[in-house]
Parts: C-alpha cells; structure tokens; sequence
C-alpha cells in the first residue's frame, strides 16, 4: 500500500520525507489555507520534494472552469495530479483530463456506485473517505472493501486511495482490504511507528548492551 502525506507544510513533508517511505502528497483548499501560501508555489515545492503523485485540487464546480483550472495546476509539474470532486461535473472533467493523459484524484467519495462512476470516468485514483462516515454512524471501512469488490470484479484500474484516516489502526484496516494507497496527516504517519513494546524492548537491549562494555565501531 502506497503511503501519501495529507498535508501542504513543506517543512513537516521534508522531516517525512527522509524516512524514504513516502510515495505521494495529497493537498485541498483547507490545507493549502492552512499553509498560509499560494497553491501554485507550494504546489510547485512539494511536486519538487516528492518524485510520486502529488494531488493539486481545483477550487472551481462548473465544467469549464475546472477544466482550465486543472490544466493550468498541471503544467506545474509531471508529478501532478488534478484533484476534482464526485459531481456531474466533476467526472466530466475527470473524462476530459484522462483523455488528454492527465492523472486524477476524484475526492469526497462516500459510496460504491460513487466510485463506480469515478472508475468508468478513467479517474487514476478515487478517494472514499472512511472518517467522515464513522462520524455519522456508518461503517466507513466497509466502503473501501465493497469498493475493491466491485473494481477487481470488473478489472478496473482506477486506485482505490483511502482518505480521512484517523488513526494507526484505521491504516491498518485499510491495508487489510486492500486500498491501493492511503493518504495520512503526518500525525498519523508518526504514530505508525511507535509501539510501547518496542520501546520497552530497545530499553532492554541497550542497557544489555552496555553491560558488555563492547563496541561495534
């Protein structure tokens, strides 16, 4: 499973980035707001940081709009992709953008036959956001396993990427049904690799170790 950085502050992507284990970014109008700075530089930062995909989304809702939108944030960069959200206009212009070779990132989806549309629209991933529907007492997981039922029944291609995870154990799951990728906050991302009993363990060997007196170098 592919691992994305939910996130537009370049500074906390960079610290991410040396571990090696990041494969893509995911941006939106809430987090380019937060980082304070316009969305093509920061576009253009991260798409320079990260070799995988980096999903740039419109602001825009009508057809046409979004279509000039989406080409102008991909001429940014190889690297990105033009996110756009689950309407009727929206999946016209993920038809036109998949045309023209352009990847894209069909977000805010919250159901099967959603995704199903996404899929037959040549979306290069579809983003079902498992959170938000926890937050109103549905299985939001649930989506993402019906979800690759009806994509490996009908081969399609289009990534399952699984969005508004909340925390490690929401990561988990999704790895476990099968989602292409998964796009986390960096505090998600931090926390998957901590674990109280490998901490209690390291403390252990160490102290072991420096019973020995030995020393490797």
């Amino acid at each position: 499973m592919l691992i994305f950085a939910d996130t537009a502050d370049t500074a906390l992507l960079a610290e991410l980035n040396e571990t090696g284990l990041i494969d893509g970014v995911t941006t939106n109008p809430t987090l380019i707001a937060k980082s304070g700075r316009n969305i093509l530089e920061v576009t253009k930062e991260i798409c320079a940081m990260i070799d995988g995909p980096v999903s740039a989304e419109v602001a825009a809702t009508e057809f046409a709009q979004m279509v000039a939108e989406g080409e102008k944030l991909a001429k940014i960069a190889d690297n990105v992709v033009i996110k756009v959200p689950l309407t009727v206009d929206g999946l016209k212009a993920t038809r036109v953008f998949s045309d023209q070779g352009l990847m894209t990132n069909v977000t805010l989806c919250f159901s099967v036959t959603q995704a199903l549309l996404a899929a037959k629209a040549g979306a290069t991933f579809v983003s079902p956001f498992v959170g938000r529907l926890d937050d109103r007492g549905e299985d939001g997981m649930q989506l993402i396993r019906d979800i690759r039922t009806v994509f490996d029944n009908y081969e399609f291609e289009t990534a399952i990427l699984a969005a508004s995870l909340r925390n490690t154990t929401h990561v988990a799951q999704a790895a476990i049904a099968g989602a292409d990728c998964a796009t986390l906050p960096p505090t998600v991302i931090k926390a998957m690799f901590q674990h109280d009993l490998t901490d209690k363990g390291l403390e252990t060997f160490l102290a072991d170790w420096a019973s020995t007196g030995q020393s490797i170098l």
